[in-house]
This record gives structure tokens, C-alpha cells and sequence, in this order.
């Protein structure tokens, strides 16, 4: 069950308006094939909402997609022939399925919101077909749930093989099983002096890697000290990386596909001298905006380059890559990433990382430390991205992970020295992101 409150039904077209706006959203994911946070920032129907209104329009949507294998082996069931071909009118379904399934709903409103929005979308003639189809999730739609394998039907054929080559079938289903589970909130600060207070303020867990956890919602942007950038968001996997390039206090450190900045700005607050380079303007456009906040735009140098082919005037000491990559390790918090990706993107992303890791390990000084990571669960990504590195470059070698680096933290190191982290990784604490870190060092000639 979702912890977000439905929208309040005092008012018929205060509950429909939220339904047509989780409605477009779906509409952007899986017609427009628009990711879901660009959707979000984009709709101006969500915007227009009250503030608990949007919570529920997101919850609903990202459980929808969530759960969209679970919603439309549901609905071909209740069906009792082909789902209907329109995807506006199978997403009305979906968004119904999902209220009564998976959310504090109630039936009634589910079903004449759902029906109403058919009437909404010029679809007077399938009010009935909508209707059956949802009172028949009603009646028997929970028994069908408990029957289901929700891990193998929510996770997509060509990639759970993947997974299975990679890990083996358990550690498959166990990634397919956490994924279904929302990731919790984690918070770097910006003051290390501050800690104990924020950890206060926000009832947060301390991760053994130093990150704050925050398990209950809201919206980010309300929480104090957010506007006042004393911390921002970033999952406890991704602040690991930053952590492993040692003492950068007045180094130079070059942080290659920086936007939207949270590595950047962790670099910043450790004070290194920082290169923070990306190829999107767009994207580094947000990264100033972060770096504004929480006032480090003086600390960091900004470059529009491709990482692939940037040179810079003299070899660099340090270098921090954060690949672009398939992202499927951020499942839980963008679930849109397993209805976007494809089996031919993950072979275009391999062989962007294999060019821009090439090009990051030449501009390395020698003695220079590089660590390359990933948001991506596929070792196609990762660990042979690293093998063929060192095979390729008799110069290169690992610098091994070892925990104590990690606060004790030494269930995803590898025997290699990497750190494959999967996740259901620190699964009493909330989980974690997946994650593949590897530590580089370019021996003196």
C-alpha cells in the first residue's frame, strides 16, 4: 500500500483533475516515451494542483508503471479477450487497476473516476466495458494479485535474462523483487559540522557510508534547508564514489558527465578544484542551478565537451566518471527507465562508456586515481567495461575497495576489488541503488 493520501473526493472535479493529470503523464512515459521526471517538470496540469493532490498524482503513476506487467496481466485476465488497443483508454484501466490494487482508494472512486475520464477522453461508448472491466477487479481482482510472480511479470523478458546470466536466477528474482519496492530518501550535507543536526531534524538513519536516510515523503523542495542548499538529494550508492578518490582537499579533480551535479558538488564540498564537464547544455544548466543553491558555483569550473574526446591542457590527478549508462540500478525511483530502455540502447550506452573510459584513463596522469561507476545492473556495463580496460591498457591497474572505506560496508565488494552493488543491498535499511564502482590508477612509466 502507498503511504501518499488520495486526493480528496469532496469535490468531483478536484478528483478528476487529478486523474487527468496522472493520465497525460502515463500518456508522456509509454506513448511519447518521455522519462518521467522530464514529465513531471514539464505538466502543467500538475503544477496546478495542491500540494497533496501531486503527491498522489505521482504515487499513482509511478506505481503504475511500477507494477505495469502485474496491471495488464490483471486486465487481460478480467478482459476475457485482447486488452483494448486504444493506450489512453488501457491506461485509464491501468490507473483504475492501480488504485484498487495498490492504493488507499476507494472502489467507488476508482471506478467513477476511471469512467469519467472515458467521457473526458470522448469515450462515451466504452463507459460500460470501463466499468465491467474495473468492478470485476473488485470483486475477485486481489485473489488473481496473490497468484502472481510480481517480480518476473513487472520486470521485461530481454532483461531479466540479463540478470540471470549476470547473477544467477535467485539473485535475479531478488533484484526483480526489490525493485517493486519505493527507494527511501537520502541526503548528503553540504557541512560535515552539521551532521548530527540534520540527521536530527529529519529523524534520519545514518547509512554506514555517511549518508542520511530519511524514510517518510513529502515534497523535497519543502523540507528546510533544501532552498538554502545546506544538502540535496542523492541516493547512499551514489555518494559512495566521491568517497573513494581519497583526500582531494585542494586537488584538481575532473568530473566527466557531471550534470546534474550531485558528485560535483560533493567534490566542491571536500575542496577539491573541480572541472565539471558534460555534453548537454540543458543538463548543465541544472547543474549551475545546483551549484547556486548551494553555493559552490565559485569551486567548480563549467565545460561544455564531449567526454569522449575533451583534452585537457595537462594530464589530470584525479577523475571521476559517472558513465551515462541504462540506469536500470534506479528502478526503484524511476520506474519509467524498464518501459523506455531497449536491448539496442544498452549496446549504443556500451560502447559510448568504452570510448569516453578510454579517453578518461589517457588524460589521467600517471599515479593518477580514476573511478568509473555506473547507475546500470548489467556487468556489460560495468565489470567487462573494466576487464577490457585493463586488458587494453597494459599501464592500467585496479586500486581494490577495501570496507573500511566503506564504514564497514563490504557485502557488495567484489573479489576483484570492484563494488557491485545490487538492490537489495542493505535491505533492513531501505535498500539501495544498483551501482558498479571501480578504482583505476595509471602506473608511473
Amino acid at each position: 500500500m502507498s503511504d501518499a493520501q488520495p486526493v480528496s473526493e469532496d469535490s468531483d472535479s478536484e478528483g478528476l483533475r487529478a486523474r487527468l493529470c496522472a493520465l497525460s503523464l502515463l500518456d508522456d512515459v509509454l506513448q511519447r516515451k518521455q522519462p518521467l521526471d522530464q514529465a513531471l517538470d514539464q505538466n502543467e496540469r500538475l503544477r496546478s494542483l495542491p500540494v497533496r493532490d501531486r503527491g498522489f498524482v505521482r504515487m499513482m503513476v509511478s506505481t503504475t508503471l511500477r507494477r505495469l506487467g502485474q496491471l495488464d496481466e490483471l486486465i487481460a485476465k478480467a478482459v476475457e479477450k485482447e486488452p483494448p488497443s486504444n493506450i489512453t483508454l488501457m491506461n485509464i484501466l491501468r490507473l483504475g487497476f492501480t488504485q484498487i490494487a495498490f492504493m488507499d482508494v476507494p472502489d467507488h472512486a476508482a471506478l467513477d473516476t476511471s469512467v469519467r475520464l472515458t467521457e473526458h477522453h470522448n469515450m462515451e461508448r466504452q463507459k460500460g466495458f470501463v466499468n465491467g472491466v474495473l468492478r470485476t477487479m473488485t470483486r475477485v481482482g486481489r485473489e488473481w494479485l496473490e497468484r502472481q510472480d510480481e517480480g518476473r511479470v513487472n520486470t521485461p523478458e530481454w532483461l531479466l535474462k540479463i540478470w540471470i546470466e549476470d547473477y544467477g536466477l535467485r539473485e535475479a528474482a531478488e533484484i526483480a523483487k526489490a525493485n517493486l519496492s519505493e527507494a527511501p530518501l537520502d541526503i548528503t550535507i553540504r557541512d560535515e559540522a552539521s551532521r548530527n543536526y540534520w540527521a536530527s531534524q529529519f529523524k534520519a538513519t545514518e547509512m554506514t557510508t555517511g549518508t542520511l536516510r530519511k524514510t517518510a515523503g513529502g515534497q523535497v523542495q519543502d523540507f528546510e534547508g533544501f532552498d538554502d542548499g545546506h544538502w540535496w538529494v542523492q541516493d547512499a550508492s551514489a555518494a559512495i564514489p566521491v568517497k573513494l578518490l581519497g583526500d582531494i582537499a585542494g586537488q584538481s579533480v575532473v568530473d566527466l558527465c557531471a550534470a546534474p551535479g550531485g558528485k560535483t558538488m560533493q567534490l566542491a564540498a571536500l575542496g577539491a578544484e573541480v572541472i565539471a564537464l558534460d555534453r548537454s547544455n540543458g543538463r548543465l544548466k541544472r547543474l549551475a542551478q545546483n551549484l547556486e543553491r548551494t553555493g559552490f558555483t565559485d569551486k567548480v569550473e563549467i565545460v561544455t565537451s564531449d567526454a569522449a574526446n575533451w583534452k585537457p591542457r595537462e594530464a589530470v590527478p584525479y577523475i571521476l566518471l559517472d558513465a551515462p549508462c541504462s540506469a536500470t540500478g534506479t528502478v526503484r525511483r524511476n520506474p519509467d527507465v524498464l518501459h523506455l530502455k531497449m536491448p539496442q540502447d544498452l549496446e549504443r550506452l556500451e560502447a559510448v562508456q568504452a570510448r569516453i573510459l578510454g579517453n578518461a584513463f589517457e588524460i589521467l596522469m600517471p599515479g593518477g586515481v580514476l573511478v568509473y561507476c555506473t547507475c546500470s545492473l548489467q556487468k556489460s556495463e560495468g565489470e567487462h567495461q573494466i576487464d577490457r580496460l585493463l586488458s587494453a591498457q597494459p599501464m592500467a591497474s585496479r586500486l581494490p575497495i577495501v570496507a573500511s572505506e566503506l564504514g564497514g560496508f563490504d557485502e557488495a565488494i567484489t573479489p576483484e576489488g570492484d563494488l557491485r552493488i545490487l538492490p537489495f543491498h542493505q535491505a533492513a535499511l531501505g535498500g539501495m541503488d544498483g551501482f558498479f564502482i571501480s578504482r583505476i590508477t595509471k602506473r608511473a612509466v
